[in-house]
C-alpha cells in the first residue's frame, strides 16, 4: 500500500505526470474516520468520473468536528483508505484554508458528497462564489449520491465518545435547537458595529530543548531553537471578532519606542481598523514564553511592560476620543488585562457613552488581586473564569452559582458567564435563569487565548439577543477549538465553529 500513500509534494508531481499521459484526475477530500457503506458508495461514484482517484485526508490537527474526533489518527485513516481497491493514491493534507489542496492539486474533477451540499453552503458561506480563487473555475464539481447517515452520526449514536453528562446535555439541546437556527443566529452578528478597547499584547513563543543540569549551578540548561510571535490580548480578540462582524474598531495603547506597530497592523484582519495611542513611559506589552519543544511544556515567562496607569495627558486624549466615537457603535467590548491602560476615567467614559458594553477583566501574574470585575458597573455582559470570579467575591470555597449571583448583583450586570475549566461553564441571564454547559474539548494543545476567544464570540451573541443556553454552547464549542491552537497563532473561524456544532448535534 505504500506506493499508494504519497507525500504532498510527491502527489503534486504525480498529478502533473498523469495529466501529461492524458489521464483524467478525480480528487475527493475528507476526514474518512470510519469506512462505512456511504463512504464506499461515494468513492465508487467518484472513481467513475475519471481514470485516477485521489483521496486527500485531512490531518489530525485540522479536524475540528467535536470531542473525540478523529476516532482514528491520521496514519490509521490513511492506511484504511489506501486498502480500498477504488483508490489509486492517498495523501494527508492541511485544511486550515478550506479546499486549499484542491486549488494546488488542480484535479479535473472534485467529488463531494451530495448530503453535505446544504451544510457546506451554510458553513462555508460564499465558498461557491469564490470558485476562481480556489481554481474551481477549471475544476468540475461532481456531487456523489450517498446514504442519509454519516460517520459523525454513527460515532455520536453508537460510540461512547462523550461522558454521560455531555450526552444528556446534547440530547436536550438537539430537541430544542436546529442547526439552521444556530447558523442564522450567528449570521445576525455580521452587521454589528463593534468597538473593542483593551490591552494589546505580543505573545512570543521561544522554543528550546533541554541539554541537562548546569555543572556549576542548580539550574537546567536549555538550547535555544526558534521562536514565533503572535498578536495577542485585544489584538487576538479583534481577529476572532472579524469573522463574525463586518466592522471592528480596535482601540489600544503601544509603547512609543519600538512600538511594533508594523508587526501588529500586519497581523490584524483586514476589517479591523486600529486606533493606537502611544505611551512614553513603557514598551508595547510583550510576553515571552519559553517552551520545551519536545514536551510542548512551558518552562517560564518574561513580561516586558509598565503596568502603572497611563499618564493623565494620554488618559485625557483617550477619553476625548472615546466620548466622540463610542456612540457610533452598537457594541463596546472591554478587554481588561490590568496592564495600565483602562483607568477609572476611561471606564467611566465607557459606562457613560456606550449603548451596550461587555467586559472581560482578567487575573494574571502581573495583576493578581488588583484587577477585579467589581470596578465596572452595569455592563450587559461579564465573562470571567472561576478564579477571577472567586477573587472578586473574596470567596474561595463557596457554591459557584451563589458566588456568581453575588458578583452579578454587585456589578449589576445583565448577563454573566463563568468558565469552569473541565467542568464547562455556568451562566446566569438577565431573568436570573441558570445554565450549565459541559466541556466539549478532549484535546488540549495550549490554553493561552482560549478565554479571549470565548469572550469574543459570546459577547456579540448576547448583544443580538441569542438565549443563554445557545450562547453558552457557542462559547464552549469555541473554547474547544481554541485550545487546539498554539497560543494566538490564528483565530477561531466561524466556518469551523459551525462545522463543530453541526457534528456534535448529529
Amino acid at each position: 500500500m505504500r506506493n499508494k500513500q504519497l507525500f504532498y509534494d510527491e502527489l503534486i508531481k504525480k498529478v502533473k505526470a498523469l495529466k501529461k499521459q492524458g489521464k483524467k484526475i478525480v480528487q475527493t477530500l475528507g476526514v474518512f474516520d470510519l469506512i462505512h457503506p456511504g463512504v464506499i458508495k461515494h468513492l465508487n461514484s467518484a472513481k467513475a468520473q475519471g481514470d485516477v482517484l485521489i483521496v486527500t485526508i485531512i490531518k489530525d490537527k485540522d479536524v475540528r468536528r467535536g470531542p473525540g474526533r478523529p476516532i482514528f489518527n491520521e496514519k490509521m485513516r490513511m492506511e484504511s483508505v489506501a486498502s480500498l481497491d477504488q483508490v489509486d493514491y492517498v495523501c494527508l493534507v492541511d485544511d486550515e484554508i478550506p479546499f486549499e489542496s484542491v486549488r494546488q492539486i488542480k484535479p479535473d474533477v472534485f467529488a463531494k458528497g451530495k448530503d453535505y451540499k446544504d451544510r457546506d453552503q451554510i458553513i462555508h458561506g460564499k465558498i461557491y462564489d469564490e470558485e476562481k480563487k480556489l481554481n474551481f473555475g477549471k475544476v468540475k464539481i461532481h456531487e456523489t449520491d450517498g446514504f442519509s447517515f454519516s460517520s459523525s452520526e454513527i460515532i455520536n449514536n453508537f460510540l461512547d465518545i462523550y461522558p454521560e453528562e455531555t450526552r444528556h446535555y446534547l440530547k436536550g439541546f438537539r430537541e430544542k435547537f436546529r442547526f439552521n437556527q444556530i447558523a442564522n443566529g450567528l449570521d445576525k452578528l455580521k452587521n454589528l458595529k463593534v468597538l473593542l478597547i483593551g490591552d494589546g499584547i505580543i505573545d512570543e513563543y521561544h522554543y528550546t530543548s533541554t541539554m541537562g543540569k548546569s555543572a556549576k549551578n542548580p539550574i537546567i540548561v536549555n538550547k535555544y531553537l526558534s521562536y514565533e510571535a503572535f498578536a495577542g490580548g485585544s489584538f487576538a480578540i479583534a481577529n476572532h471578532l472579524s469573522g463574525l462582524c463586518h466592522k471592528i474598531q480596535l482601540v489600544s495603547v503601544l509603547g512609543k519606542e519600538d512600538s511594533r506597530e508594523e508587526f501588529i497592523s500586519g497581523n490584524l484582519k483586514p476589517n479591523v481598523s486600529p486606533k493606537f495611542f502611544l505611551r512614553n513611559d513603557g514598551p508595547t506589552i510583550i510576553k515571552k514564553r519559553y517552551i520545551d519543544q519536545y514536551r510542548n511544556q512551558k518552562l517560564f515567562e518574561v513580561n516586558y511592560l509598565n503596568d502603572n496607569y497611563i499618564d493623565p495627558v494620554l488618559e485625557k486624549e483617550v477619553v476625548q476620543y472615546l466620548e466622540s466615537e463610542i456612540g457610533k457603535y452598537d457594541l463596546v467590548l472591554v478587554s481588561d488585562f490590568g496592564h495600565g491602560f483602562l483607568t477609572a476615567n476611561i471606564i467611566k467614559a465607557i459606562e457613560k457613552t456606550a449603548k451596550k458594553y461587555a467586559v472581560n477583566a482578567q487575573t494574571n501574574a502581573a495583576n493578581a488581586g488588583y484587577n477585579m470585575i467589581t470596578k465596572y458597573r452595569k455592563p450587559f455582559f461579564i465573562c470571567l473564569d472561576e478564579q477571577e470570579l472567586r477573587m472578586a467575591a473574596q470567596d474561595k470555597h463557596g457554591d459557584v452559582e451563589a458566588v456568581a449571583r453575588k458578583i452579578k448583583e454587585i456589578v449589576r450586570a445583565q448577563n454573566l458567564i463563568v468558565t469552569l475549566g473541565k467542568k464547562g461553564s455556568l451562566g446566569i441571564d438577565r431573568q436570573g435563569e441558570v445554565n450549565q454547559t459541559p466541556i466539549f474539548s478532549n484535546k488540549v494543545i495550549d490554553t493561552i487565548g482560549a478565554g479571549d476567544a470565548f469572550f469574543a464570540f459570546t459577547a456579540p451573541c448576547f448583544a443580538v439577543g441569542l438565549p443563554l443556553d445557545l450562547v453558552s454552547l457557542i462559547g464552549n464549542a469555541v473554547g474547544a477549538l481554541a485550545v487546539q491552537i498554539v497560543g494566538n497563532k490564528r483565530s477561531v473561524e466561524k466556518r469551523e465553529l459551525l462545522e463543530f456544532i453541526h457534528n456534535i448535534m448529529k
